[in-house]
């Protein structure tokens, strides 16, 4: 019995420490207010940009989730007619690494990054 509840407080405190300070609507309510975009813009096919401005279709995730807003942004900007743009979401200090990546495909496909941290 020790044992069992011993492996709960162990699964418990990982998953604590793995929860993110805010979740990704904190970001993009507080970049996107800021900039005069337009949240949650809803695209014909169902598929929703996280913040749509005049110039770019902007795409928020996680650092670690990096290579998944390159796809998601480049979709969004052919799909609206924008430029891909990426707010990546830096929590921890290795997040860099994260960031080094998503530059290094950033430049390849002429899409913009921001951080918020």
């Amino acid at each position: 019995m020790k044992s069992f509840i011993v492996l709960l407080l162990i699964l418990f405190c990982n998953q604590a420490l793995a929860a993110h300070l805010h979740k990704e609507k904190y970001y993009q309510d507080e970049w996107c207010d800021r900039v005069g975009g337009v949240k949650e813009y809803r695209l014909d096919d169902g598929t929703r940009v996280d913040c749509l401005t005049d110039e770019y279709a902007i795409e928020f995730d996680f650092a670690p989730k990096w290579a998944e807003s390159v796809g998601q942004s480049l979709y969004y900007a052919e799909r609206t007619g924008k430029l891909p743009g990426v707010v990546l979401i830096m929590e921890e200090d290795h997040d860099v690494v994260f960031l080094e990546r998503l530059n290094a495909l950033a430049v390849l496909y002429n899409i913009k990054v921001w951080t918020m941290e």
